[in-house]
């Protein structure tokens, strides 16, 4: 899996994880989503595929999309 699959990823765990906390839904789902997200983050990191820098931008970027989709 290449680079830009792997962001693409985190892409989608963020967007997930923006609309259960803005659209409700089960807590339990809701933590399952965010724990996911983040390690997966996590993982990314230690495996210095991307940065703390990249990885704010990219959730940044994709919370602001979700919300205005929404």
């Amino acid at each position: 899996m290449g680079k830009e699959n792997l962001l693409n990823e985190i892409r989608e765990l963020v967007r997930r994880v923006t609309k259960f906390r803005f659209e409700g839904g089960s807590h339990v789902e809701k933590a399952r989503v965010q724990a996911y997200a983040d390690g997966y983050m996590r993982a990314l990191m230690d495996a210095e595929l991307v940065d703390r820098k990249q990885l704010l931008q990219l959730i940044g970027e994709e919370r602001q999309n979700t919300l205005r989709a929404a």
